[in-house]
Protein backbone atom coordinates (compact mmCIF):
# COMPACT_ATOMS: atom_id res chain seq x y z
CA UNK A 1 0.00 0.00 0.00
CA UNK A 2 1.32 3.46 -0.91
CA UNK A 3 2.41 5.80 1.93
CA UNK A 4 -0.55 7.68 3.34
CA UNK A 5 -2.99 5.11 2.00
CA UNK A 6 -3.10 2.63 4.87
CA UNK A 7 -6.73 3.63 5.46
CA UNK A 8 -7.51 1.84 2.19
CA UNK A 9 -7.06 -1.44 4.03
CA UNK A 10 -10.55 -0.81 5.44
CA UNK A 11 -12.33 -0.87 2.06
CA UNK A 12 -10.17 -3.82 1.02
CA UNK A 13 -11.46 -5.77 4.00
CA UNK A 14 -14.97 -4.47 3.31
CA UNK A 15 -14.84 -5.79 -0.26
CA UNK A 16 -14.20 -9.32 1.00
CA UNK A 17 -16.78 -9.10 3.80
CA UNK A 18 -19.39 -7.81 1.34
CA UNK A 19 -19.01 -10.75 -1.00
CA UNK A 20 -19.22 -13.17 1.91
CA UNK A 21 -22.41 -11.48 3.08
CA UNK A 22 -23.92 -11.60 -0.41
CA UNK A 23 -23.19 -15.32 -0.74
CA UNK A 24 -25.03 -15.97 2.54
CA UNK A 25 -27.86 -13.66 1.40
CA UNK A 26 -28.19 -15.54 -1.89
CA UNK A 27 -28.28 -18.93 -0.13
CA UNK A 28 -30.87 -17.58 2.33
CA UNK A 29 -32.92 -16.40 -0.66
CA UNK A 30 -32.77 -19.86 -2.20
CA UNK A 31 -33.96 -21.24 1.16
CA UNK A 32 -37.05 -19.03 0.97
CA UNK A 33 -35.97 -15.95 2.95
CA UNK A 34 -37.21 -12.74 1.34
CA UNK A 35 -35.13 -9.54 1.03
CA UNK A 36 -37.17 -7.69 3.67
CA UNK A 37 -36.33 -10.27 6.34
CA UNK A 38 -32.63 -10.16 5.51
CA UNK A 39 -32.78 -6.36 5.38
CA UNK A 40 -34.39 -6.21 8.83
CA UNK A 41 -31.80 -8.47 10.47
CA UNK A 42 -28.79 -6.83 8.81
CA UNK A 43 -30.03 -3.34 9.74
CA UNK A 44 -30.34 -4.30 13.40
CA UNK A 45 -26.83 -5.79 13.30
CA UNK A 46 -25.51 -2.58 11.74
CA UNK A 47 -27.32 -0.48 14.36
CA UNK A 48 -25.57 -2.41 17.13
CA UNK A 49 -22.15 -2.41 15.44
CA UNK A 50 -22.14 1.33 14.72
CA UNK A 51 -23.13 2.12 18.31
CA UNK A 52 -19.57 1.28 19.37
CA UNK A 53 -18.27 4.12 17.19
CA UNK A 54 -19.72 6.62 19.68
CA UNK A 55 -16.38 6.25 21.48
CA UNK A 56 -14.65 8.03 18.58
CA UNK A 57 -16.08 11.30 19.86
CA UNK A 58 -17.43 14.38 18.11
CA UNK A 59 -20.12 16.89 18.96
CA UNK A 60 -23.81 17.19 18.26
CA UNK A 61 -24.56 20.25 16.08
CA UNK A 62 -27.61 22.48 16.45
CA UNK A 63 -31.04 20.91 16.03
CA UNK A 64 -31.49 22.42 12.57
CA UNK A 65 -28.86 19.99 11.24
CA UNK A 66 -30.36 16.81 12.68
CA UNK A 67 -32.15 16.12 9.39
CA UNK A 68 -28.80 15.12 7.88
CA UNK A 69 -28.44 11.66 9.49
CA UNK A 70 -32.11 10.98 8.71
CA UNK A 71 -31.66 11.67 4.99
CA UNK A 72 -28.37 9.75 4.88
CA UNK A 73 -30.01 6.81 6.65
CA UNK A 74 -32.73 6.86 3.99
CA UNK A 75 -30.10 6.58 1.25
CA UNK A 76 -28.56 3.59 3.04
CA UNK A 77 -31.92 1.84 3.36
CA UNK A 78 -32.72 2.40 -0.30
CA UNK A 79 -29.30 1.17 -1.39
CA UNK A 80 -29.39 -1.96 0.75
CA UNK A 81 -32.92 -2.79 -0.40
CA UNK A 82 -31.85 -2.67 -4.05
CA UNK A 83 -28.76 -4.71 -3.14
CA UNK A 84 -30.80 -7.58 -1.73
CA UNK A 85 -33.30 -7.37 -4.61
CA UNK A 86 -30.43 -7.69 -7.09
CA UNK A 87 -28.99 -10.70 -5.25
CA UNK A 88 -32.40 -12.36 -4.96
CA UNK A 89 -33.17 -11.79 -8.64
CA UNK A 90 -29.88 -13.03 -10.12
CA UNK A 91 -26.43 -14.46 -9.57
CA UNK A 92 -23.89 -12.97 -7.15
CA UNK A 93 -21.33 -13.12 -9.96
CA UNK A 94 -23.57 -10.82 -12.04
CA UNK A 95 -24.72 -8.35 -9.39
CA UNK A 96 -21.46 -7.85 -7.48
CA UNK A 97 -19.32 -6.61 -10.41
CA UNK A 98 -22.09 -4.20 -11.44
CA UNK A 99 -22.07 -2.74 -7.91
CA UNK A 100 -18.53 -1.68 -8.84
CA UNK A 101 -19.77 1.24 -10.93
CA UNK A 102 -20.28 2.99 -7.60
CA UNK A 103 -16.65 4.11 -7.81
CA UNK A 104 -17.36 5.99 -11.03
CA UNK A 105 -20.56 7.49 -9.65
CA UNK A 106 -18.73 8.71 -6.54
CA UNK A 107 -16.03 10.33 -8.67
CA UNK A 108 -18.60 12.02 -10.89
CA UNK A 109 -20.66 13.21 -7.93
CA UNK A 110 -17.54 14.63 -6.29
CA UNK A 111 -16.69 16.61 -9.41
CA UNK A 112 -20.26 17.90 -9.55
CA UNK A 113 -20.30 18.91 -5.89
CA UNK A 114 -16.90 20.57 -6.14
CA UNK A 115 -17.81 22.23 -9.45
CA UNK A 116 -14.85 20.62 -11.22
CA UNK A 117 -15.21 19.01 -14.65
CA UNK A 118 -14.40 15.28 -14.76
CA UNK A 119 -10.81 14.53 -15.76
CA UNK A 120 -9.83 12.34 -18.69
CA UNK A 121 -9.20 9.40 -16.35
CA UNK A 122 -12.74 9.59 -14.97
CA UNK A 123 -14.26 9.40 -18.44
CA UNK A 124 -11.93 6.55 -19.40
CA UNK A 125 -12.92 4.72 -16.21
CA UNK A 126 -16.61 5.32 -16.97
CA UNK A 127 -16.15 3.85 -20.46
CA UNK A 128 -14.37 0.80 -19.03
CA UNK A 129 -17.09 0.35 -16.41
CA UNK A 130 -19.78 0.45 -19.12
CA UNK A 131 -17.90 -2.15 -21.15
CA UNK A 132 -17.54 -4.34 -18.06
CA UNK A 133 -21.27 -4.24 -17.38
CA UNK A 134 -22.01 -5.07 -21.02
CA UNK A 135 -19.74 -8.11 -20.84
CA UNK A 136 -21.38 -9.33 -17.65
CA UNK A 137 -24.84 -8.94 -19.15
CA UNK A 138 -23.86 -10.66 -22.38
CA UNK A 139 -23.54 -14.13 -20.87
CA UNK A 140 -26.24 -15.84 -22.87
CA UNK A 141 -27.44 -17.95 -19.90
CA UNK A 142 -30.34 -17.61 -17.51
CA UNK A 143 -33.57 -15.73 -17.94
CA UNK A 144 -32.98 -12.45 -19.77
CA UNK A 145 -35.71 -10.74 -17.73
CA UNK A 146 -33.99 -11.69 -14.47
CA UNK A 147 -30.58 -10.71 -15.82
CA UNK A 148 -31.72 -7.22 -16.81
CA UNK A 149 -33.53 -6.66 -13.51
CA UNK A 150 -30.43 -7.80 -11.60
CA UNK A 151 -28.33 -5.19 -13.38
CA UNK A 152 -30.97 -2.46 -12.97
CA UNK A 153 -31.27 -3.11 -9.23
CA UNK A 154 -27.48 -3.23 -8.87
CA UNK A 155 -27.11 0.12 -10.65
CA UNK A 156 -29.81 1.70 -8.46
CA UNK A 157 -28.04 0.31 -5.38
CA UNK A 158 -24.71 1.75 -6.54
CA UNK A 159 -26.32 5.14 -7.16
CA UNK A 160 -27.91 5.26 -3.69
CA UNK A 161 -24.69 4.24 -1.95
CA UNK A 162 -22.59 6.68 -3.99
CA UNK A 163 -24.84 9.53 -2.84
CA UNK A 164 -24.67 8.11 0.70
CA UNK A 165 -20.84 8.20 0.69
CA UNK A 166 -20.66 11.77 -0.59
CA UNK A 167 -23.17 12.86 2.05
CA UNK A 168 -21.18 11.19 4.83
CA UNK A 169 -17.94 12.78 3.61
CA UNK A 170 -19.49 16.26 3.56
CA UNK A 171 -21.32 16.02 6.89
CA UNK A 172 -18.77 14.12 9.01
CA UNK A 173 -16.40 17.08 9.62
CA UNK A 174 -19.18 19.00 11.36
CA UNK A 175 -20.51 16.15 13.48
CA UNK A 176 -17.41 14.02 13.93
CA UNK A 177 -17.46 10.36 12.86
CA UNK A 178 -18.29 9.29 16.42
CA UNK A 179 -21.55 11.23 16.39
CA UNK A 180 -22.72 11.20 12.76
CA UNK A 181 -22.28 7.48 12.07
CA UNK A 182 -24.10 6.17 15.18
CA UNK A 183 -26.89 8.71 14.55
CA UNK A 184 -27.29 7.44 10.97
CA UNK A 185 -27.51 3.80 11.97
CA UNK A 186 -29.75 4.38 14.98
CA UNK A 187 -32.10 6.01 12.48
CA UNK A 188 -31.71 2.95 10.24
CA UNK A 189 -32.56 0.68 13.18
CA UNK A 190 -35.66 2.64 14.16
CA UNK A 191 -36.86 2.91 10.55
CA UNK A 192 -36.44 -0.86 10.14
CA UNK A 193 -39.14 -1.48 12.74
CA UNK A 194 -41.72 -0.79 10.02
CA UNK A 195 -40.61 -4.08 8.45
CA UNK A 196 -41.68 -6.14 11.48
CA UNK A 197 -45.02 -7.29 9.94
CA UNK A 198 -43.17 -8.71 6.92
CA UNK A 199 -40.36 -10.48 8.76
CA UNK A 200 -40.53 -14.26 8.37
CA UNK A 201 -40.34 -14.97 12.10
CA UNK A 202 -41.27 -18.64 11.83
CA UNK A 203 -38.47 -19.27 9.33
CA UNK A 204 -35.95 -17.42 11.51
CA UNK A 205 -36.62 -19.93 14.29
CA UNK A 206 -35.22 -22.72 12.11
CA UNK A 207 -31.58 -23.49 12.86
CA UNK A 208 -30.67 -24.08 9.21
CA UNK A 209 -32.04 -20.63 8.31
CA UNK A 210 -30.30 -18.96 11.25
CA UNK A 211 -26.98 -20.36 9.98
CA UNK A 212 -27.52 -18.44 6.75
CA UNK A 213 -29.23 -15.23 7.82
CA UNK A 214 -27.30 -14.22 10.94
CA UNK A 215 -23.73 -14.74 9.65
CA UNK A 216 -24.69 -13.02 6.39
CA UNK A 217 -26.33 -10.10 8.18
CA UNK A 218 -23.29 -9.67 10.44
CA UNK A 219 -20.91 -9.70 7.45
CA UNK A 220 -23.02 -7.03 5.72
CA UNK A 221 -22.98 -4.94 8.92
CA UNK A 222 -19.21 -5.28 9.40
CA UNK A 223 -18.45 -4.36 5.80
CA UNK A 224 -20.62 -1.28 6.26
CA UNK A 225 -18.61 -0.34 9.35
CA UNK A 226 -15.35 -0.65 7.40
CA UNK A 227 -16.42 1.33 4.34
CA UNK A 228 -18.42 4.05 6.13
CA UNK A 229 -15.75 4.50 8.81
CA UNK A 230 -13.12 4.96 6.11
CA UNK A 231 -15.20 7.64 4.38
CA UNK A 232 -16.32 9.29 7.62
CA UNK A 233 -12.87 9.53 9.19
CA UNK A 234 -10.60 10.04 6.19
CA UNK A 235 -12.94 11.69 3.68
CA UNK A 236 -11.24 9.97 0.74
CA UNK A 237 -14.47 8.70 -0.84
CA UNK A 238 -13.12 8.36 -4.38
CA UNK A 239 -10.11 6.18 -3.54
CA UNK A 240 -11.96 4.29 -0.82
CA UNK A 241 -14.54 3.24 -3.40
CA UNK A 242 -11.85 2.40 -5.92
CA UNK A 243 -10.49 -0.28 -3.59
CA UNK A 244 -13.98 -1.33 -2.48
CA UNK A 245 -14.88 -1.99 -6.13
CA UNK A 246 -12.57 -5.02 -6.05
CA UNK A 247 -15.58 -6.84 -4.61
CA UNK A 248 -16.60 -7.32 -8.24
CA UNK A 249 -13.57 -9.50 -8.84
CA UNK A 250 -14.01 -11.42 -5.58
CA UNK A 251 -17.74 -11.76 -6.34
CA UNK A 252 -17.22 -13.76 -9.52
CA UNK A 253 -14.57 -16.07 -8.09
CA UNK A 254 -15.96 -16.66 -4.60
CA UNK A 255 -19.55 -17.09 -5.82
CA UNK A 256 -18.38 -19.81 -8.21
CA UNK A 257 -16.31 -21.47 -5.47
CA UNK A 258 -19.18 -21.35 -2.96
CA UNK A 259 -21.54 -22.88 -5.51
CA UNK A 260 -19.05 -25.66 -6.19
CA UNK A 261 -18.82 -26.45 -2.47
CA UNK A 262 -22.44 -26.00 -1.33
CA UNK A 263 -24.29 -26.24 -4.61
CA UNK A 264 -26.02 -23.58 -6.65
CA UNK A 265 -26.70 -22.43 -10.19
CA UNK A 266 -23.33 -20.72 -10.58
CA UNK A 267 -21.54 -24.06 -10.25
CA UNK A 268 -23.19 -25.15 -13.50
CA UNK A 269 -22.26 -22.14 -15.59
CA UNK A 270 -20.52 -22.95 -18.85
CA UNK A 271 -16.84 -22.15 -19.17
CA UNK A 272 -17.55 -19.41 -21.72
CA UNK A 273 -20.12 -17.75 -19.44
CA UNK A 274 -17.79 -17.84 -16.45
CA UNK A 275 -14.89 -16.48 -18.49
CA UNK A 276 -17.09 -13.69 -19.85
CA UNK A 277 -18.10 -12.70 -16.31
CA UNK A 278 -14.47 -12.80 -15.20
CA UNK A 279 -13.54 -10.61 -18.16
CA UNK A 280 -16.31 -8.14 -17.29
CA UNK A 281 -15.16 -8.05 -13.66
CA UNK A 282 -11.56 -7.58 -14.82
CA UNK A 283 -12.54 -4.63 -17.03
CA UNK A 284 -14.39 -3.06 -14.09
CA UNK A 285 -11.26 -3.58 -12.01
CA UNK A 286 -9.24 -1.86 -14.74
CA UNK A 287 -11.55 1.13 -14.35
CA UNK A 288 -10.70 1.08 -10.65
CA UNK A 289 -6.96 1.06 -11.40
CA UNK A 290 -7.30 3.99 -13.80
CA UNK A 291 -8.97 6.11 -11.13
CA UNK A 292 -6.52 5.35 -8.33
CA UNK A 293 -3.37 5.67 -10.45
CA UNK A 294 -4.42 8.86 -12.20
CA UNK A 295 -5.72 10.42 -8.98
CA UNK A 296 -7.61 13.26 -10.71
Amino acid sequence: MFPGMTHLLLPLLASLLFVGGMIFAKRASLAGIGPLTFLFVSNLCACGAFSFLWMLGGELPSADMWWQPVVIAGLYLIGLTFTFLAIQMGDVSVATPVFGIKVILVALLLTAVEVNPPGVSIWLAALLATLGIALIQWTGEGERHHLVLTIVFAVLSATSFATFDISVQRCAPVWGAGRLLPAIYWTVGVASLVLVPWVQWSDLRRVEIQKLVFPGAMLVALQAVCIVLAVGMFGDAARVNVVYALRGLWGVGLAWLAARIWGGREANLSRSTLLTRFLGAAVLTAAVVVVIVAGD
